[in-house]
């Protein structure tokens, strides 16, 4: 997965509900401070169209896996 090409869908928990933060492309998802409680569409769905959503942690270690 090119980390400039990919468009991940960024949103927030809050009070029980996720709250849409953003699209954006996985390299600028990566960079997003640790200390905002985040999930991260998945990268197998279209970001904006799904309900499929995992943490920022696994996010990373697929970029990663996905990079070697």
């Amino acid at each position: 997965m090119d980390k400039q090409d990919k468009i991940v869908e960024i949103a927030v928990a809050t009070n029980g509900d996720r709250i849409a933060f953003g699209l954006m492309n996985a390299e600028q998802a990566l960079e997003l401070p640790d200390e905002i409680e985040m999930e991260v569409s998945s990268p197998e769905h279209e970001a904006g169209s799904t309900e499929t959503f995992i943490s920022k942690g696994e996010f990373a270690e697929q970029v990663m896996a996905d990079e070697q």
